[in-house]
């Protein structure tokens, strides 16, 4: 878990070194176990590097054979990859993944990087056949950013690397904007920033250096082409296995190994299942709030931990924290965040890093395996309609009224999702519903300005997101719903995840996203895996019997929640509104200052408004107006 800038400028275009040095500096925080650059005349690569595998050697840039490479991340399987690189003659100088990459590629070509099992994102530098190779992993869990101009190609690990740059400014994109108005996220390749782009999860680059042209291909994409052949227990059986096998892979490491443990269900099991990996008590990390028992998850997290003898640790992030914390988070997340999760979050990976290096965790295990209550409530909904018309959608019942009824419990702490699910109408097109499950638009609008909501355009938006939700392969609802929140929820909470455990110098791994076990559930028939709408139901039944019952039955799974409301009514008001009614922010014109100072005061319970505004303006005194490569460094 490394931190790289790269710079290729046209022939007889040399970069600059002291640009290259400025752009690495502003991502130390991803690296403070050593640094390298070199520059080749018009390519220039630098690293920070987190020291994971072979910490005494494995410096990058990393050359071999005149290729040169960055890399971030790490390939889980790497063992097994060296092995079949020296049955073909091959010989490594190092134990580190990032050699095994760059003989991969010497002896294999660019197809290499569909053998990688891995967490990546890597630049890499052939010279004698005039080529630059830049690859990202299947989900994203690594970020890649890139911005162009008429004569150069730049690549960071983090946009404000990028901003370091003399030739690229820092201003916002108008489409992104409604965008993250309306999900708290932005859609496909863009960026809050006009003219920086990520560079896609499971894809490909091949810059032509003479010619200063680029392929791009996508050497993976998920796949729901269902295969009805193999039974529910072959499934089982066959997930509980990679399970096991994919744990093990990625406890992996020459430094210590923990685990995020929050309680729920994905949390549980990976921290199960990695404690059958160390000789001693594994180290746990749970975050939880004092203001009540609906913000504390840790007596379950308590249960986990007791039953596998780890060592565990809980941190309880405090309104003094937020207050503290805040400007620096957005500081660190390069674009305002998904939900107020990530600044527990952060605290909990601040804990974690003083006693291990590397921490794994359960994101993507709601994508996955189904777990977001929303996809009940879409359910209950299609369940409604064909009872009412006798009709259905799909050409295959997957869950109907009857089958439903047993898990509509899970729906209890939902009841605002449902009220506002229900205002926005009934029975329209699956994807018109879909949208209104995760459009967060109408709290968002309504504080800011008349001229921004009069802009906002929800049909050009909903165009958008029908792009993604309507892919041809996934033809029922379910598998529609989980195609979209893998390629367009889940690289922001992937975002989230990344930045800050590296704002922390610590390696966050997510072994529920190895891709073998992804490709297994996502073609997966889905009335099996969403059995009467139970969500995660083929997940319990793979590992039901290694966790304490009590996880496998809960009901009420809480996300980690924040007791923002709450504290806008205390100091952090006073703090809220020094951001949202600063004179600075007014002149901005993008909120309505008497909107504003409603919400201050009547913020529901776990509401995102006030998060999303606030994340907004901040990102705005950050990046916008200020000088964001050296803001908040010092």
């Amino acid at each position: 878990m490394c931190g790289l800038v790269a710079i290729i400028g046209r022939p007889g275009r040399p970069v600059e070194r002291p640009v290259l040095e400025r752009m690495s500096e502003v991502i130390r925080h991803r690296g403070p176990d050593g640094d390298g650059l070199v520059v080749d005349g018009s390519v220039g690569l630098a690293h920070r590097r987190l020291a994971i595998l072979d910490p005494a050697a494995g410096a990058q840039p990393m050359t071999v054979e005149g290729v040169t490479l960055v890399h971030n991340g790490e390939v889980y399987n790497y063992v097994e990859l060296r092995r079949e690189l020296q049955a073909l003659g091959r010989t490594f100088a190092t134990g580190t993944d990032t050699e095994v990459i760059l003989h991969a590629y010497l002896a294999w070509g660019p197809a290499f990087v569909e053998r990688l099992n891995g967490m990546f994102a890597f630049v890499l530098h052939d010279p004698q056949k005039g080529v630059v190779l830049v690859a990202r992993d299947r989900f994203g869990v690594k970020p890649l950013y890139l911005h162009r101009t008429a004569d150069r190609w730049m690549f960071a690990s983090e946009i404000k690397a990028l901003l370091a740059h003399p030739e690229v400014p820092a201003h916002p994109d108008p489409e992104s904007l409604h965008d993250y108005v309306t999900f708290q996220y932005v859609l496909g390749d863009a960026t809050l920033f006009a003219g920086i782009r990520k560079v896609q999860p499971g894809h490909v680059l091949v810059l032509d250096l003479p010619s200063f042209s680029v392929q791009e291909r996508a050497y993976w994409e998920p796949d729901f082409e269902v295969d009805a052949y193999h039974t529910e227990a072959y499934f089982v059986d066959r997930l509980r296995d990679l399970l096991i096998d994919t744990v093990g892979l990625q406890m992996r490491s020459d430094v210590p190994v923990g685990a995020y443990l929050s309680g729920g269900l994905d949390s549980s099991l990976v921290t199960t299942l990695a404690s059958r990996f160390v000789s001693g008590p594994i180290e746990t990390f749970t975050g939880a709030f004092s203001e009540g028992p609906e913000f504390d998850e840790s007596p379950y997290a308590r249960l986990v931990a007791d039953a596998v003898g780890a060592r565990s640790f809980v941190v309880r992030p405090t309104e003094a924290d937020l207050i503290d914390l805040l400007p620096r988070l957005v500081w660190h997340m390069d674009e305002p965040a998904a939900g107020p999760g990530l600044f527990p979050q952060y605290m909990v990976s601040r804990a974690a890093a003083t006693r291990v290096k590397v921490c794994l965790g359960g994101q993507g295990g709601d994508e996955i395996f189904g777990g977001y209550a929303r996809y009940v409530v879409a359910y209950l909904e299609q369940a409604l309609k064909g009872a009412i018309f006798a009709s259905n959608e799909e050409g295959e019942h997957i869950v109907s009224l009857s089958s439903i009824l047993p898990n509509l419990p899970f729906l209890r702490a939902y009841v605002p999702m449902l009220s506002s699910f229900w205002a926005r109408g009934a029975f329209c097109d699956m994807d018109q519903r879909y949208f209104a499950l995760i459009d967060r638009s109408e709290g968002q609008l309504d504080g800011l300005s008349a001229d921004f909501r009069r802009a906002h355009d929800r049909a050009a938006t909903f165009g958008r997101f029908q792009q993604v939700f309507q892919n041809p392969q996934t033809r029922s609802y379910y598998n529609k719903m989980v195609h979209y929140d893998l390629v367009a929820g889940l690289p922001a909470l992937l975002q989230v995840e990344d930045r800050v455990s590296m704002a922390c110098s610590l390696e966050s791994r997510v072994p529920l996203l190895d891709h073998r076990m992804v490709e297994l559930v996502t073609r997966m028939p889905p009335a099996m895996k969403f059995r009467g709408a139970e969500m995660k139901y083929i997940l319990k039944r793979a590992i039901a019997d290694l966790l304490p019952t009590a996880i496998v039955d809960r009901k009420d799974k809480m996300g980690f929640p924040v007791p923002l409301h709450l504290w806008a009514k205390n100091r952090a008001g006073d703090f809220f509104r020094d951001v949202l009614l600063s004179q600075t922010c007014r002149q901005r014109g993008l909120f309505d200052p008497a909107a504003i100072e409603a919400l201050l005061t009547n913020e529901r319970a776990f509401g995102r408004r006030l998060w999303g505004l606030l994340n907004l303006e901040l990102w705005c005194q950050t990046f916008l107006d200020g000088d964001a490569d050296t803001a908040l460094t010092s």
